[in-house]
C-alpha cells in the first residue's frame, strides 16, 4: 500500500493502453472555469467516491474544485484543485479497483468490500505480484470477476468508497494477499495458504 502512489506516478510514463475504457480517462487538465461533458463526468466520479455533493452541472466551480482537492489530499497527491495527469491516473486506478470490488464482493458487507480492495493494494506491495494495478487485476486467474465479465458491470458508490478507504490505510485483512470462498473454491492449492481472517463469505490468507 505504501508504494501505491509512487507506482501510479511511474505509470504516467510507462502505462500501456487500459484494457477497459474508463470514464475517468476523459478528464484532462480540468480546472476552475472549465465546463462541458468532461466536467460532468468528473463530478459524477467524485460523487460516487463521496467527495462531491453538489448537483452535476458541467461547470468547474468552487464546489468541484474543493471536491478535487479533497480527493487529491486523501490519495496523497498535490492538492492544487487541478485535474492533471497524476489526478487522472489516480481516478483511473480507483475506477479499475472499484470494478473488481463490485464484481467480487457485491453481496458482501462494506468491510468485505474494503477487504477486497486492500488485497489489491497488498499485492502491489508484495514482490511476488505485478507492480501495477492493471497488471495485478489482469494476472491470470487472479480475480474471478475479470474472467467471468462481472468486471464490466458499473460499480456502485460503495465499491468506490471502499477503494478510497483502503487507499487511506484501512486493511481489515491484516496484510492478506489472497482470499477465497471456501464453499466455492475449486483450486485445492488455495487451501494450503495460511488463513488470517474470515470476513463474510471470504477467507483471507497469506
Amino acid at each position: 500500500m505504501k508504494n501505491f502512489i509512487s507506482k501510479c506516478i511511474l505509470l504516467l510514463i510507462t502505462a500501456a493502453v487500459l484494457f477497459v475504457p474508463s470514464k475517468a480517462e476523459a478528464h484532462s487538465l480540468l480546472k476552475m472555469g472549465s465546463q462541458g461533458y468532461e466536467v460532468s463526468e468528473l463530478q459524477r466520479d467524485l460523487k460516487e467516491m463521496g467527495f462531491f455533493y453538489g448537483p452535476v452541472t458541467g461547470y468547474y466551480g468552487p464546489i468541484t474544485e474543493k471536491a478535487v482537492m479533497d480527493f487529491q489530499y486523501k490519495t496523497n497527491l498535490s492538492s492544487d484543485g487541478i485535474v492533471g495527469p497524476s489526478t487522472i491516473m489516480m481516478l483511473n486506478e480507483v475506477e479499475k479497483m472499484a470494478r473488481v470490488v463490485h464484481g467480487e464482493a457485491r453481496g458482501e458487507s462494506y468491510i468485505g468490500k474494503v477487504a477486497v480492495a486492500a488485497v489489491i493494494l497488498n499485492r502491489l506491495d508484495d514482490p511476488s505480484f505485478p507492480d501495477s494495478v492493471e497488471d495485478v487485476i489482469l494476472q491470470t486467474n487472479a480475480f474471478t470477476a475479470v474472467h467471468d465479465g462481472q468486471y464490466h458491470l458499473k460499480p456502485n458508490s460503495y465499491a468506490y468508497r471502499a477503494v478510497i478507504d483502503a487507499i487511506l490505510g484501512w486493511d481489515p485483512t491484516y496484510g492478506s494477499v489472497y482470499y477465497y470462498n471456501p464453499d466455492l473454491a475449486t483450486n485445492t492449492w488455495i487451501f494450503s495458504r495460511q488463513s488470517v481472517t474470515k470476513i463474510g463469505n471470504h477467507l483471507f490468507a497469506q
